[in-house]
């Protein structure tokens, strides 16, 4: 693995953060959501997005980014647990994704060690993160660093106003930081 940093992320990196989402959803999720969904990802919507998350006064949240000589690699979004009834300690990791060229290097390693570094100094004592059903590579990347899927599951409508739009069914996944 090249040499990276995990650091904060800033208003500045919103396009990049955006890029590799929209290059990963592509790549990760090829078969397990229509491709027209896929295909019509947007990187300047979900920028703004961001950017937006971001700007909002919305609680503690973290938002870092992994880069390297070639610059931002991936990035994760924490915040407390979304769920009803979630115990106060428990943290969310919401959205982890790397370039894809970047999967199987260790950069997933050091974004996830950064992110429950990141969770555990804010005094939460375990997490919780959703990934999709049928996704088997980033559960096996999940089970690798510690976590277990509890066998709790939810569907969502996920796509863009206007567009395809499909629903997905995620399993969570929790560990103890």
């Amino acid at each position: 693995m090249v040499h990276v940093e995990v650091r904060p992320a800033t208003s500045d990196d919103a396009e990049a953060i955006a890029t590799v989402h929209v290059r990963s959803w592509q790549s990760a999720y090829r078969g397990l959501m229509p491709d027209d969904l896929l295909d019509g990802l947007s990187v300047e919507r979900r920028a703004a997005s961001w950017r937006s998350l971001m700007e909002a006064d919305t609680g503690w949240n973290a938002l870092l980014v992994l880069e390297d000589g070639k610059g931002i690699q991936g990035f994760v979004h924490l915040c407390a647990a979304r769920f009803a009834g979630a115990p106060a300690l428990t943290g969310e990791i919401t959205a982890i994704y790397l370039e894809p060229a970047s999967w199987g290097r260790g950069a997933g390693r050091a974004l996830m060690g950064a992110a429950v570094q990141c969770l555990t100094a804010r005094g939460f004592t375990d997490a919780i993160l959703w990934v999709l059903v049928g996704n088997e590579r980033a559960r096996r990347f999940y089970e690798a660093a510690g976590w277990t899927c509890d066998g709790a599951e939810k569907s969502e409508r996920v796509g863009a106003v206007g567009g395809t739009t499909a629903t997905i069914v995620e399993t969570r996944y929790r560990r103890v930081l």
